[in-house]
């Protein structure tokens, strides 16, 4: 049997979800036919974080049944159908539960921490990620961009409908381009102001209206580097639900070397070899300079140029 690669973005986090989610399936009763199936399972979400109950403390559980949810005040006419699993649907419902208050074995985590804590297993990450954005593009669209009245959730969770006007509004996804450039045996890397300390990364920059992936590409490159770029090549894309975001990662091959930093948007910036790149993921670069964490696109792109730079220049 032939071998198949894995596609790159299985090897991220926030992807895999095991979830069908059989859109014929979400209907404005969605939510009480879920509530009614006792093997529905349900995420709690309180005040942006995630409810887990931790009493096996290595393995942190996620996942409700519906007669555990009363102690923390769910408010299911705000709940989100994500999905099925088993046939079974998975949703997620907030609560109004204090996350700082919890009894023990229960603690609350924001979605960050999970990933970066790994409180969670992959495939639940991934439903997490579909929840928290969805939950974030409800929440800022509480009153109607045509008339200004009052909107309610509908069909599980997938779209508002206007009490005034009736129009129907669907949740939105910001494209965010992300880009490891290289030049020759050496790839550019920067940090912002924002950045951890030490950490380097891709540019990076969200699409505008108009644009194909490659041409945001080239645009984010020379704005911010001031390098002209030849060749795009897609690599793998990552839902990013800080708050509702898809990054969309390529390579981009520099035509020059010759950087002119945009000091607004960047702190320092540079050329680094694949040398510098190995240190920099073992923790032994000499200036203490490291990577975005395993999991993020960043470090994917970063480490596949690393292993296979010329299948990826030559394509």
């Amino acid at each position: 049997m032939s071998y198949t690669p894995q596609e790159a973005s299985s090897r991220i986090a926030f992807t895999g979800s095991p979830l069908a989610r059989l859109s014929e399936k979400r209907t404005d009763d969605a939510i009480d036919v879920a509530r009614a199936d006792p093997e529905t399972r349900w995420f709690v979400h309180l005040g942006g974080k995630v409810l887990l109950d931790c009493v096996i403390e290595d393995r942190p559980r996620s996942l409700f049944a519906a007669g555990e949810l009363i102690p923390f005040g769910p408010n299911f006419s705000e709940s989100i159908l994500l999905g099925f699993q088993g046939g079974h649907a998975v949703c997620a419902v907030p609560g109004e539960y204090d996350p700082e208050t919890l009894p023990t074995p229960f603690r609350a985590a924001d979605l960050r921490s999970a990933f970066a804590q790994g409180l969670v297993p992959r495939e639940e990450l991934a439903m997490l990620a579909q929840a928290f954005s969805l939950n974030s593009w409800h929440t800022s669209h509480r009153h109607c961009g045509h008339c200004g009245a009052t909107t309610k959730m509908k069909s599980g969770g997938v779209k508002r409908i206007c009490d005034g006007c009736g129009a129907e509004h669907f949740p939105r996804t910001d494209p965010v381009v992300i880009m490891l450039t290289v030049f020759g045996d050496k790839c550019l890397l920067a940090r912002g102001a924002h950045f951890p300390e030490g950490m380097v990364s891709c540019l990076a920059g969200f699409m505008e209206p108009g644009e194909s992936i490659e041409e945001a590409v080239r645009r984010e490159t020379q704005e911010e580097a001031g390098i002209e770029t030849g060749k795009v090549t897609y690599h793998a894309s990552q839902p990013w639900p800080f708050q509702h975001s898809l990054m969309i990662g390529c390579f981009a091959e520099a035509l020059s070397d010759t950087l002119t930093l945009d000091t607004s948007e960047l702190e320092e910036g540079g050329w680094y070899s694949r040398e510098d790149v190995r240190l920099m993921l073992d923790g032994a670069h000499p200036q203490g300079l490291r990577l975005p964490p395993e999991g993020a696109i960043a470090n994917l792109l970063i480490r596949d140029w690393l292993d296979s730079y010329r299948l990826i220049a030559c394509g």
